[in-house]
Parts: structure tokens; sequence; C-alpha cells
């Protein structure tokens, strides 16, 4: 049988990392810091980006695809957006077997490709808006990596449109905090915390950026995903403008915002344990695992028979399942291996299940297993799907809760920041403020929330009168 994971309490990161590589969702690239996506960890990718893309496409986006070498002199454009970057850019020199006459940058993200294509594409008004996303891979040369979370090239979607307005922009940035709040709540089953970054932690060329902030089981944040709100910088950084209704030129308004294959880190971080991955039903790859169990030709072909007729029901429900029949492996090295692969359910059919016309069904979430009678198997596992879901997310949720605490003063701060947790408490300082707490405690602001239900307190800092509550974490 393979071995299991490392238990969370001994080792959190190397069993983050036993996980990754034993539920066969990735491995080390040749490369130092990057990662080859495996078929099974790429299919719950496509899950993701299959309900993204949809969210997309119902608010009035489409896709669309850029170059990923960006010629040097458009990142030099905006100067703010390569100062940010530049640490982390990769730069081609030599192609075809000689010198470039202008380095090309491996693109880190898009913004500069994709103005210098708009400047030609928006000349008036009724151009407007114009609403483009992006499927792609970009490059960020990182010098500290892990599997999913942080590594050189990663896989990710990126939108960028472009307005008449900024009071438009700025509606658009927002929607799209929102979409990104449902895809992790209801999608993922993770909860997150939505509000805007503080100016120190905002993107570089951003006027405001807005995050999806997560706790995970170590009770660290992990950024799911931001929206900026750009004003019109980039588009006077690449001259972009338009003539207006009242027939003056203008520069058009801006917002970007993505999200990438760290939501699996995410995922694995929120919802695993110490038997491996647990996957919400609607990005696991199969929400229902049979597995046939039996010996001798006859026994066989009983089983499979009731495998046949539930795998029927199954696919006119729309469930996705698989039917684990490798006659190589045991019976206890699949069920070791679907709960390492986090699979919402399994179900077990044997000859003594046969004979009673029963399955043998077990849920990944939860200890214990149903004995139920054949003919009402296709209806649980329906149902349970949805079960599951929520589950999944109220438990997330309720852990959240219980460790994000509100504190009324620094000493209090530093307190939750040492045990592991959120802390949350008002906020009046600055950026130099900011900074001291970071290098004082290792914990960021990671957003202001949206949800600001406790009217007004003293900062908890400064003293100073504060009508705002800012959420403060260690972070991945």
């Amino acid at each position: 049988m393979t071995k299991g994971v490392t238990k969370q309490s001994v080792d959190f990161a190397k069993w983050y990392t036993d996980v990754v590589k034993k539920a066969e969702l990735a491995d080390y690239g040749p490369v130092k810091g990057t990662m080859i996506i495996r078929p099974y960890g790429y299919s719950i990718w496509e899950n993701i980006k299959s309900a993204a893309d949809t969210m997309f496409k119902e608010t009035g986006h489409v896709n669309a695809y850029f170059p990923m070498f960006i010629p040097e002199s458009f990142m030099k454009k905006e100067a703010q957006h390569v100062e940010g970057f530049a640490p982390e850019c990769a730069v081609v020199t030599h192609g075809g077997g000689k010198k470039l006459d202008e380095p090309l940058y491996i693109r880190p993200t898009s913004e500069t490709i994709i103005w210098a294509a708009y400047k030609k594409w928006i000349n008036s008004y009724r151009d407007l808006p114009l609403l483009i996303n992006q499927w792609a891979n970009v490059v960020r040369w990182e010098m500290r990596t892990r599997l999913f979370l942080r590594t050189t090239e990663f896989l990710w979607q990126e939108g960028h449109t472009a307005h008449s307005t900024a009071k438009e922009a700025e509606e658009e940035a927002l929607q799209m905090i929102d979409v990104y709040r449902k895809l992790a709540e209801d999608v993922l089953a993770i909860p997150v915390y939505v509000g805007p970054k503080t100016d120190a932690e905002k993107f570089a060329g951003a006027v405001t950026t807005y995050a999806i902030e997560a706790m995970m089981k170590d009770k660290k944040a992990l950024q799911a995903g931001t929206s900026h709100y750009l004003g019109q910088n980039f588009a006077k950084a690449f001259d972009v403008t338009f003539l207006n209704q009242n027939n003056v030129q203008e520069y058009v308004y801006a917002t970007s915002w993505g999200v990438s294959t760290r939501l699996i880190g995410g995922l694995i971080l929120s919802h695993g344990d110490d038997k491996g991955l647990i996957l919400p039903p609607k990005v696991a790859p199969f929400q229902v695992v049979i597995i046939p169990i039996w010996r001798g030709d006859e026994a066989k072909t009983g089983v499979m028979e009731k495998v046949e007729q539930l795998t029927a029901e199954l696919k006119v429900k729309n469930i996705r399942f698989f039917v684990d029949d490798n006659e190589q492996m045991s019976p206890g090295w699949k069920f070791h291996q679907w709960e390492m692969k986090g699979a919402p359910i399994r179900i077990e059919i044997g000859p003594k299940d046969v004979e009673k016309n029963q399955v043998v069904l077990a849920r990944r979430d939860k200890q214990g297993k149903e004995f139920l009678p054949f003919e009402k198997a296709g209806q649980r596992v329906f149902e349970l799907v949805d079960i599951i879901q929520k589950e999944l997310f109220e438990n997330a949720k309720k852990f959240r809760d219980e460790n994000t605490i509100h504190v009324e003063t620094y000493e209090e701060l530093k307190k939750v920041i040492d045990n592991g947790g959120f802390a949350k408490g008002f906020w009046a300082g600055d950026g130099e403020a900011e900074e001291k707490i970071q290098k004082e405690t290792k914990a960021t602001i990671r957003c202001i929330p949206f949800d600001q239900k406790d009217g007004k307190g003293k900062c908890l800092l400064t003293g100073k009168p504060a009508d705002k509550i800012a959420i403060f974490a260690k972070s991945y």
C-alpha cells in the first residue's frame, strides 16, 4: 500500500508537498521553480477554468490571445508597472542564433502588450467598452517556489478592459472581484474576505486593487484573486485616447483582473486532511469513484452488470464518475489511493452486495459507510454532490470565523499573529505604520473588507479615531 502523507500537525509544509505529489496533481519541472501539472491536477484546473469562463461570458467578456514576448520598449512605457515586476522578469536577449536588436520580456502580465493593441483598436466611444479576457501562461522569476502556490511559470487568466468613464471602469473592477468571490465560495467552497488593498499592497500602476483573501488550515492567508481599477494610467502610458460623445479626445479608463493555478493550492490547503486531498464535487475530476470487487469470472459478470446499470443512471444525472476496475491493484490499495486523491464519493460493489441488491457508499469528508439499496444509489449520489459541496464550505467558514479574532491593541494583534490566525481591528495607519507591523510580526494587511459592521473605534496601532476595519495575517 502507498505510504501516507506527513501529518499536518507534524510538518504542514511537508504535508502539502506530499499531497500534491501523492495525489498526482503535479511534479517538479527540469528548470528550478517550474511545475509539471499532471492529468489529475490539470483536470481540476479545467473544471475551475470552465466555471470561471462561464461567469466571464455571462458578464459580457470575450476571450482573445496575445503574444508572450513583450518588447522592452513596451515595458518601459509604464514605469510603475516595470518597477513592480522588474525583479521577477525573464528576458530573452538572443534568438535565431544572434543577439536581438531589442530584448524581449516573457510576460509577467500583459498590460503593456495589450494596451499597445488597444491603441490601434480604440478610436471613439463607439468602440467601448472593450471587455477582453485571456487564458495564458506567465513567467515570474520567483526565488522561493512551492508547487501551485508560487512557481516560475504558472497558468492563469487575465482580464483587461477599456471604458469611456471612470465610473464604468470602477464598476467593472468591483463586478469582477465579486465574480471571483462567487468562484471561490460557490465552486471551490472556500470562504473569502473581499475588499480593497491598502496603497502599500496594491498592484503596481493601479489606482485601487480589490482582493479576495482566504484562510488556509495553517491559519495563514492566501490571496486568491485580484481585480484592479487602473484609472487612465496605462492609457496615458500608451496614448490610448477616444473621441467621446462631446467630440473631445479623452484617455480611456481601464481595469485588469486575474486568478491562477494558485487556486488549486488553495483547495488543498483549505480542505485537505491527514489522508490527503478533499475535493469539492464541483471541481473534482470524478465526483464518484466506483470500485467493483470480485474473485472469479462468474462473480465479475454479476458485479459489472450492476456497475453498468449504476453508471448509466449517473450519466443521465450528469455525474462525473470513474470505474476503477484495474485488476493489478487490490481493493484496499484503491480505497487508500482515492482517499488520497480526494474523490468526494466512493462506491463499492462486490458479490455479496449483488446478492443483497445494495451498494456500499463512503464520503471522503466524513468517517463511516452507508449501505444503500441499489435502486437508491444514483439518487443518493446526486443528492450528496450538493450536500458535500455545501458542508465543505460551511466547515471552512466555521474554521475561518473561529480563527478571525477582533483586536483593539497592537499587543493583542501580535498575540493573534504569534498564535496563528487573522487579526481584525480598526485601522487609521499609513504605509510607514504598515511597514512597522510587517517587520515586527511578518503580518500584512490582507484587505479592508467591504463588510464593515463594527462602526467606529480607535486605530489598534496609533490610537487615532478610525472607521475602517482591516484584516492582518501572515500569508503565502
